[in-house]
C-alpha cells in the first residue's frame, strides 16, 4: 500500500471519500475519523478500515466491491435486518426509530422488533421464582455496588433459576427475554415509591433510579430513551453478543456478554461522564468546566458521534421531550451552554449521552443511571441480533489471528 506506512494519507482519504482535504480534517474534528502522526512521515495517517466504514456510511462503495453493502471480498461484514443508519437518521426494520419512540412504549417496540407483531398494552413480567433468585443475588451485593452491577448479577441469577434456558427456539427466546428485562427493573432496590402493579416498564425503572415522583413528561422521556437505545447497528456490545450467539450461548449468556462489552467509558459508561460533567457545570458554570477539558486535552463528554455529521437524532428527540419537564430546565440550559461554548473551538454536536445526563441529573439519579437505561434498553437489541445469529451457521464468527510472536522453534523456557 502506498501511503504512510500501513495507513492512508490525507490525499488518499479525500479521494476515497470524494471530498476535499479540508473536509477530511473536519471529519477528524467531529470524531468521524482518527488521525495519527507516523514517525518520520509528513502529515497525518488514517486507518484504512475506519475510512472504509465512513465511505460505506456515506454511500460510496469501493470500486470492484461485491454486494450491496460495498464490502470488499473477505472483509468482515454481518448481514442484519435490525438497524440501518443512513446519514443522520436511523431505522429499526425500516421504520424510523425516532418515530417509533414518539408513538409506542418500550415493551411494545422491543417485542415488535423480535416478533414482527405490535401488541398494545403489553407488559413484561418475570416468573416469581426467577425474581426471587434475582432479588436475593442483588441483595447480597456490597453497598457501593452500582445499578449496572445489579443488572449483571440479575442476568447470572436469572439464568441459574431457569432450567429451560437452553431452548433457543424463537418463541422460547422471546419469553425468556421478556422475563429477564422485567427482572432487570423489578429486582433492583427501590429508590422511590414503587408504582402500581402492572405499570409500564419505564415507570418501574424510574422508581429504581430516582427518589423523586416522576412527572408524566419525564416518564415519557425515559420511555422514549429506552426505545431510542434499543439498537444502533453493530456497536461493540452488539458484536460481542452476536459472537456469543454464534457459539449458541443461551439468551442470558448473550445478554451477559453484551453487558460486559458495554462496560467502560467509550461505550455504555459514557453517559456517566456526561452526568458528572453536567453537575460540575451546574455548580461552577459551563465556561470553566469546558475550558478545563480543553486544557487537559480531553474531549468534552456528551459531544460528537462518529456515525453522525450533525446532531445525534436520539439527542434531538430527547431534548425536545426534556423541554416539557419542569425539573429539567436548569440542566437543559446548562447542556445547551456546554454545546455553545464548545462550538467556538470544535464543531461537535450533542449526543445521546448528554441528553441522558440532563434526564438523570435533573431527576436526582446516580451517575450510573444513564448506563443502566442504556443496558436495559439494549437488551432488546442484543436479543434481536442473537435471533438472527441463531439462524446462521454456528461458529461462523471466527476470525483468523495474524501471529506476530517469535518464529518457532524456540528454546524451552
Amino acid at each position: 500500500m502506498s501511503g504512510h506506512q500501513d495507513g492512508l494519507s490525507t490525499k488518499q482519504v479525500a479521494e476515497r471519500l470524494g471530498v476535499k482535504p479540508e473536509t477530511v480534517y473536519a471529519y477528524v474534528s467531529r470524531g468521524l475519523l482518527t488521525s495519527r502522526k507516523s514517525p518520520g512521515a509528513r502529515g497525518s495517517s488514517f486507518d484504512p478500515q475506519e475510512v472504509e466504514t465512513l465511505a460505506r456510511r456515506h454511500g460510496r462503495p469501493r470500486a470492484g466491491s461485491a454486494g450491496a453493502e460495498g464490502a470488499a471480498p473477505g472483509s468482515p461484514a454481518v448481514r442484519t435486518a435490525v438497524t440501518l443508519i443512513d446519514g443522520d437518521r436511523y431505522y429499526f426494520r425500516g421504520v424510523e426509530a425516532t418515530a417509533l419512540a414518539e408513538a409506542y412504549p418500550y415493551e411494545e417496540v422491543a417485542d415488535w422488533l423480535w416478533t414482527g407483531r405490535l401488541t398494545p398494552g403489553l407488559r413484561f413480567t418475570a416468573r416469581e421464582e426467577l425474581l426471587r433468585a434475582a432479588r436475593a443475588a442483588v441483595a447480597a451485593l456490597p453497598a457501593h455496588a452500582t445499578p449496572v452491577d445489579g443488572l449483571r448479577t440479575v442476568a447470572v441469577a436469572a439464568a441459574a433459576a431457569d432450567p429451560l434456558r437452553f431452548d433457543l427456539s424463537a418463541p422460547a427466546v422471546h419469553t425468556t427475554t421478556r422475563g429477564l428485562v422485567a427482572a432487570f427493573t423489578d429486582a433492583l432496590p427501590a429508590a422511590g415509591r414503587p408504582p402500581a402493579r402492572g405499570a409500564p416498564l419505564a415507570h418501574r425503572l424510574w422508581t429504581r433510579l430516582s427518589p423523586a415522583s416522576p412527572h408524566p413528561a419525564a416518564l415519557r422521556c425515559l420511555d422514549s430513551a429506552l426505545v431510542l437505545l434499543i439498537d444502533h447497528d453493530l456497536a461493540a456490545s452488539t458484536l460481542a453478543a452476536r459472537v456469543a450467539a454464534s457459539a449458541r450461548a443461551n439468551p442470558y449468556a448473550v445478554v451477559s456478554t453484551g453487558l460486559s462489552a458495554l462496560d467502560g467509558p467509550l461505550h455504555g459508561a459514557a453517559s456517566g461522564l456526561a452526568h458528572r460533567m453536567l453537575l460540575d457545570v451546574l455548580e461552577r458554570g459551563a465556561a470553566p468546566v469546558v475550558s478545563e477539558h480543553f486544557r487537559a486535552g480531553r474531549r468534552v463528554p456528551g459531544l460528537g458521534h462518529r456515525l453522525y455529521t450533525g446532531e445525534d437524532p436520539r439527542a434531538q428527540l430527547l431534548f425536545s421531550l426534556l423541554d416539557e419537564v419542569p425539573a429539567a430546565r436548569r440542566a437543559l440550559d446548562a447542556a445547551q451552554e456546554v454545546v455553545e461554548i464548545s462550538a467556538r473551538h470544535t464543531p461537535l454536536h450533542a449526543n445521546v449521552d448528554l441528553a441522558l445526563a440532563v434526564l438523570s441529573s435533573s431527576a436526582g439519579m446516580p451517575a450510573e443511571a444513564g448506563e443502566t437505561v442504556f443496558a436495559v434498553a439494549r437488551t432488546a437489541g442484543w436479543i434481536a441480533h442473537a435471533l438472527e445469529e441463531y439462524g446462521e451457521r454456528p461458529l461462523r464468527m471466527r476470525p483468523s489471528g495474524s501471529y506476530t510472536g517469535p518464529r518457532p522453534p524456540q528454546p524451552l523456557p
